[in-house]
């Protein structure tokens, strides 16, 4: 191991609050020492997990002394840890120095990454350097995500190079056979190129010839233009006022360009709850303290207030140390805490002491906690404000101000928090010298670990978490435990060498505070009131109308997770049923399961649609019957109950029964198996899913469904930089989703038509012309037509198409969620569709060469010369080209902008003068050798004939797409057209409305005597 000394960047000390790099943004470091007392080292570590409060790290008491040089030469210690591994939360060794061993934990290290806070300078040893380090650890391969769109263009594209194939071996055949039957006719002035001596060798050669000639039918530069098209749709999303937060400054984000077009086509939407549909701004609410339960609102008889009838908050001018935006509403509580009950004041001192809170006093009594989860932010700050002030700790002591009175307690032991325990301890000495344990966690965990004679005050606290619970309230419950002198000595002892053992640390550690947190005397329970965003219920209504399901997957107990979702209107009262599943082992979970798809059946059966289970079993695709039952169903399942669920012999059954469900919810879920939903329904639905979330918890889910959307909340910023989009409400999902999203599905979809039927429509004249010129591989237009077709005449308009068309105003979109649907079923742009674009190329293509061929077959020109020559029959097909593709996208254009128009008549003046320029008298003057056919343009579309022709050609062309549109339109409308139907006549409503009051005003004017206007006027 080698020392690594870090410095300030100058040689002035910083002042407080300044970043200062140190080389753990280099290598993981065990931190030695600091400039703080304690060897405490503050540090930010938001490039590690997106967290933006301050955490503490602190170095082992033996090694905080080497505060200078001289000493640091002499340290000559060892460690030995575990080796290089992705887990940012823990790491595991041990320090051997002057004949002693050191545990060493996660709070002893620097990650690269973190930066300093409020520490001048840090003595640290590097343990891992470059690719070993956590963070590089943790940057696995990213992985790319692309829409399904993308998925068909790629494999559409190999079908036209296999159909480019197929047109050059024709061609190629047909020329062998031209040079073998006719071609060796005409070898005296037609002779074959050197190194050709057969017709099968011309053959070959004309091969290659046609696929260079006929390479425009492969779209290269489609993906160019689709992703300029992405990048406007990104633009827009990142622009649009309407998904601005003002309160926080927040705009939305696109972080991605290449998944736009599917924000059209979600079906299912994973969600957390906290923090996602719900604020995340906790606020304590309720508490129950020895079976008695205090924060009901109360009237000024002391009964339940109802609802509106919100008297006063409590008064807390007693303390000057209160927190002036906490309230409370029960004066009860605060009576009990004046009046000294003993069980209230153990609660508040649990509050003040079991966290790990850190305290900031910008001034003289002005407070400032950072925590590292709102919740115990809201806990500290309501035992503040009763009475019981955390004021500051060290690495050894914490200090409270207890009704005003200073105490510090010893700190001994503190016992982590982490998913598995659920739970946190601390260990403390009283100034007295009486050794206690105080304990939090969730009642699932540590109702079970409570003293037997607490079973009546259970039973009572039971009863009030439920209620809470039904509230939608988050709760926790809390206890303690005195511990003897002795037994802490021992357990002590025995936890020194657990943190020291180099082999199942971990494991040692966790038996250890198993056997501590045993035979605790329950204290109560505490209710944090975490409310809906706005606008939750509204959004989540509408885009259920979307026919998009949307699944909660949430950390809650169930009551509370129940509650929020009928409080979000995922569940309602008017639903058949509500399916709980909460199984213990596997046969119960499959049992569960099996019994709610029988319910479903037989509900289904008793209305008459006559499925057959047996079918749906033996059905191939899970979308079936279970999913067309009548009646609208809901299932909760519990995290212990889905893992057996997710078991691979049971997935079918699971994802079968909750498909059938018109909500979902999925509680005390781990991270893992967030994710595992969600590979679960993509694995087997062939669906596009959304997963939000605003949490480190959530990113695996974020990661894994085809699209991730952050919200920018109160658990810092990993959520959003794991995301694809990003804001801050949940509420600006539904227009993310109903107009960003459809509209570019929409735009991108008209664009991938035209653009193949453009392509098609160009290049198969080459392909018509090669059975008239002998196969030679001759062009029928000229080679700067070629060259800028698709980058001058006909890019601009279909990029404008792309980026600004939309077939109903955003209000509208809004308005009827089921236009959404046509994305989710994959309507406007399929292999079927792909074909239809296809077949009307070739169908333009065809007109396109042999209306002109038949006409200037036998045309004249005015002077009686013939007017059949190449280069007019060159020009005439390429301007009728040029004309009917952009008549086509102006009749594709359903949003019509200045843009819009610029483009497509910009583009055919651009032909124009781009075709007479090139025929000109002065371009032939420069170079003489490129532009040899000097006014064939102007003599050519001087005639007449020609104009017809092109006339007839666009007319031909253009006709059965307006009149099968049409009929389409009258005999078959989509929902968009009778929405765009309603918006016009509601236009001319209004404006007959506006004319009608016009003229009555007008006409009642004009009927009024001369004198009796004069006197209204005269009055007015």
């Amino acid at each position: 191991m080698n020392l690594t000394v870090t410095v300030p960047n100058s040689t002035r000390s910083p002042s407080a609050g300044t970043t200062l790099p140190c080389l753990s943004r280099q290598a993981d470091l065990l931190l030695l020492s600091s400039s703080e007392p304690h060897g405490l080292c503050y540090i930010e570590t938001a490039e590690l997990d997106g967290e933006t409060n301050m955490k503490v790290r602190q170095a082992i008491p033996v090694t905080s002394e080497l505060g200078d040089t001289s000493k640091l030469a002499r340290f000559d210690g060892e460690v030995i840890c575990e080796p290089p591994n992705n887990k940012l939360d823990k790491f595991g060794g041990t320090l051997y120095w002057k004949e002693n061993k050191y545990p060493l934990s996660n709070q002893n290290m620097l990650l690269r990454g973190c930066v300093l806070r409020n520490t001048e300078w840090c003595f640290g040893l590097v343990i891992f350097a470059g690719p070993d380090t956590k963070l590089m650890q943790n940057s696995g391969r990213t992985k790319f995500k692309r829409t399904s769109i993308d998925r068909l263009m790629n494999t559409l594209v190999l079908w036209i190079f296999g159909f480019l194939v197929c047109m050059g071996v024709i061609l190629a055949i047909g020329n062998a056979i031209w040079e073998h039957e006719v071609g060796v006719c005409f070898q005296i002035y037609l002779p074959w190129d050197e190194g050709v001596h057969s017709a099968f060798f011309s053959g070959f050669l004309s091969f290659w010839s046609y696929i260079i000639i006929l390479n425009t039918v492969v779209p290269i530069s489609l993906y160019v233009s689709v992703e300029v098209i992405r990048l406007g749709h990104s633009y827009f999303i990142n622009w649009d006022k309407k998904m601005y937060c003002a309160k926080r400054r927040t705009p939305a984000e696109a972080r991605t360009t290449t998944l736009n077009e599917e924000l059209g086509q979600v079906e299912y939407i994973f969600s957390d709850k906290t923090g996602t549909l719900t604020q995340n701004i906790m606020v304590f609410s309720k508490c129950s303290v020895n079976g008695h339960s205090y924060g009901d609102v109360q009237d000024v008889l002391g009964h339940k207030a109802e609802l509106g009838e919100r008297p006063e908050p409590v008064d807390f001018s007693f303390n000057p140390l209160a927190d002036p935006r906490f309230q409370f509403w029960d004066p009860g509580l605060l009576e009990a805490v004046k009046l000294g009950d003993p069980h209230v004041h153990e609660f508040f001192r649990l509050l003040s002491l079991c966290h790990t809170v850190m305290s900031e006093e910008k001034s003289e009594g002005e407070l400032y906690y950072k925590a590292q989860s709102p919740d115990e932010g809201a806990l500290v700050t309501a035992a503040r404000n009763f009475g019981f002030v955390f004021r500051s700790r060290t690495p050894k002591t914490i200090t409270v101000h207890e009704l005003g009175r200073a105490i510090t307690y010893q700190l001994l032991a503190i016992l982590d928090f982490n998913n598995i325990r659920k739970r946190m301890s601390v260990i403390v000495r009283s100034p007295e010298g009486k050794i206690r344990l105080y304990c939090k966690g969730a009642d699932t965990i540590l109702l079970e670990r409570l003293h037997p004679v607490n079973q009546d005050l259970t039973n009572v606290t039971t009863d009030h978490l439920n209620e809470y619970a039904g509230e939608g309230l988050r709760t926790l419950v809390l206890a303690y435990k005195d511990l003897e002198e002795s037994y802490y000595k021992d357990w002590s002892e025995r936890l020194h060498r657990a943190g020291s053992a180099t082999e199942a640390r971990e494991d040692r550690l966790a038996r250890l505070y198993d056997e501590v947190e045993h035979d605790m005397m329950l204290l109560g329970a505490t209710a944090i009131e975490d409310k809906l965003q706005q606008g939750v219920p509204e959004t989540i209504a509408i885009l259920t109308l979307a026919n998009i399901k949307i699944w909660v997957l949430t950390g809650d107990k169930q009551e509370t997770a129940v509650n929020i979702g009928y409080s979000c209107k995922m569940l309602t009262d008017d639903m058949t049923e509500v399916f709980v599943v909460t199984g213990h082992t596997v046969l119960e979970v499959r049992e569960e399961l099996r019994k709610a798809r029988e319910k479903m059946m037989d509900a289904s059966r008793s209305v008459g649609n006559g499925f057959s289970y047996q079918e749906k079993l033996s059905s191939s695709k899970l979308t079936s019957v279970l999913e067309a039952i009548a009646g609208e169903y809901a299932l909760v399942i519990n995290g212990h109950s889905l893992a057996h669920a997710l078991e691979a012999d049971m997935e079918v059954e699971f994802l079968e029964t909750a498909c059938a469900c018109k909500a979902v919810i999925c509680c005390r879920v781990t991270p893992l198996q967030k994710a595992q939903v969600v590979e679960l329904v993509k694995k087997y639905k062939k669906a596009v899913t959304l997963a939000i979330g605003d949490g480190a918890n959530d990113v695996s889910m974020i990661k894994t469904a085809h699209i991730g959307v952050g919200i920018s909340g109160q658990e810092g910023i990993q959520a959003v930089l794991a995301s694809d989009y990003s804001f801050s409400q949940f509420k600006f999902l539904q227009r993310l989703l109903l107009v960003h999203g459809r509209w570019s599905y929409l735009r991108m979809c008209k664009f991938l038509c035209y653009f193949f039927y453009k392509n098609f429509a160009f290049t198969m004249v080459h392909f018509w012309f090669g059975f008239f010129c002998g196969f030679s591989a001759q062009t029928v237009y000229d080679q700067y037509f070629i060259t800028l077709y698709n980058i001058v005449y006909t890019s601009l308009p279909v990029l404008a198409m792309g980026v600004f068309d939309q077939d109903v105003p955003e209000q509208r979109s809004m308005e009827y969620p089921k236009l959404y649907e046509p994305g989710q079923l994959n309507l406007l742009f399929n292999k079927r569709e792909f074909f239809i674009c296809i077949a009307q190329g070739i169908y333009t293509s065809v007109l396109m060469f042999f209306i002109p061929y038949g006409v200037l077959a036998d045309a004249t020109r005015d002077d009686g010369a013939q007017l059949a020559d190449y280069q007019s029959f060159a020009v005439t097909v390429a301007t009728s080209l040029v004309i009917v593709v952009s008549v086509q996208i102006g009749l594709d254009t359903g949003f019509w902008t200045a843009i819009n128009h610029f483009f497509i008549w910009g583009s055919l003046a651009a032909y124009f003068a781009i075709l007479f320029t090139m025929h000109s008298d002065g371009l032939f003057q420069m170079f003489p050798n490129q532009f040899r056919f000097v006014g064939n343009a102007q003599n050519t579309l001087a005639q007449p004939t020609v104009w017809l022709t092109i006339a007839l050609t666009t007319v031909v062309c253009i006709v059965p797409v307006v009149a099968f549109r049409f009929l389409k339109l009258d005999l078959k409308p989509e929902l968009s057209d009778t929405v765009r139907y309603t918006q016009l006549v509601r236009k001319k409503q209004k404006t007959q409305h506006r004319c009608m009051r016009r003229v009555g005003r007008a006409g009642s004017r004009r009927s009024e005597p001369r004198g009796a206007r004069r006197d209204r006027y005269g009055q007015a």
